[in-house]
């Protein structure tokens, strides 16, 4: 697990350094995995500084099977890189590029045009994941994955309308206005959802779509995902339609 300090953050990260130690007993939930590995012929890493946490036993995972992949690890100095002595075993399979060392990296340049079979997996600064975005544009469906620091810069809701939530499971039916989150109108009615993050980017809060189609905020899902409407995250999406049914 890695955990950068940020200063300017919602105060997670501060109090993980400031107040946890070894022996500190913490309580956890089960893992939840929004980035997964899939199966390829060759495998493309790049991270960008703390980024690198789950490159981890991604790279090690492509090793085991036997599949080409190499590393490209991005920061702004080898001092602030974390786990620099984990990948040293990689040899020429991973590439260390601190800006301080190397300058702006040309990342199109060193991703090059798509290989067949090749997955590329990216998390790090907005900025890097835009551009590598932007890259493998034209490459085929799945090609990609992202993991967001932050969540993404959205538009308008699809609707300035409220529209109805009916919650199954539970058997009621609510107003969202506009202005309130789907998570926040759940709530209000007594229903208890898991979240953490608020914004779309952990994944705590994923609920099934029964009916209805939902207008797809969050910073996980791919387009094929989203296109599917089988679930949604109601920290930050809404409804594109008059009604929505969830499994709650």
């Amino acid at each position: 697990m890695g955990v950068l300090r940020e200063r300017d953050g919602r105060g997670g990260s501060d109090f993980v350094h400031r107040q946890l130690s070894e022996g500190t007993p913490i309580g956890v939930g089960g893992p939840r995995n929004n980035f997964r590995l899939v199966p390829a012929q060759r495998y493309v890493f790049v991270a960008g500084g703390i980024g690198i946490t789950p490159m981890l036993p991604m790279l090690k995972s492509a090793a085991l099977l036997g599949a080409e992949a190499e590393l490209l690890y991005l920061g702004r100095s080898r001092k602030t890189m974390p786990f620099l002595g984990e990948l040293a075993s990689y040899g020429e399979n991973v590439k260390v590029l601190p800006k301080d060392e190397h300058g702006p990296v040309d990342l199109p340049s060193l991703l090059g045009d798509y290989l067949p079979g090749t997955k590329v997996y990216v998390c790090g600064p907005q900025r890097m994941l835009d551009t590598i975005t932007k890259h493998c544009a034209e490459w085929p469906e799945g090609s990609l994955r992202t993991e967001h620091f932050a969540a993404k810069q959205q538009g308008a809701p699809v609707r300035k309308e409220a529209f109805e939530l009916e919650l199954c499971r539970s058997g009621k039916t609510l107003v969202v206005e506009p202005g309130i989150s789907v998570l926040d109108a759940i709530q209000s009615v007594g229903v208890n959802v898991l979240s953490s993050c608020r914004t779309g980017t952990c994944g705590t809060c994923e609920a099934t779509v029964i009916a209805g189609t939902p207008d797809h905020r969050d910073s996980i899902l791919t387009e094929a995902e989203q296109a599917a409407g089988d679930c949604m995250f109601p920290c930050v999406s809404r409804s594109c339609t008059d009604r929505l049914v969830l499994d709650l």
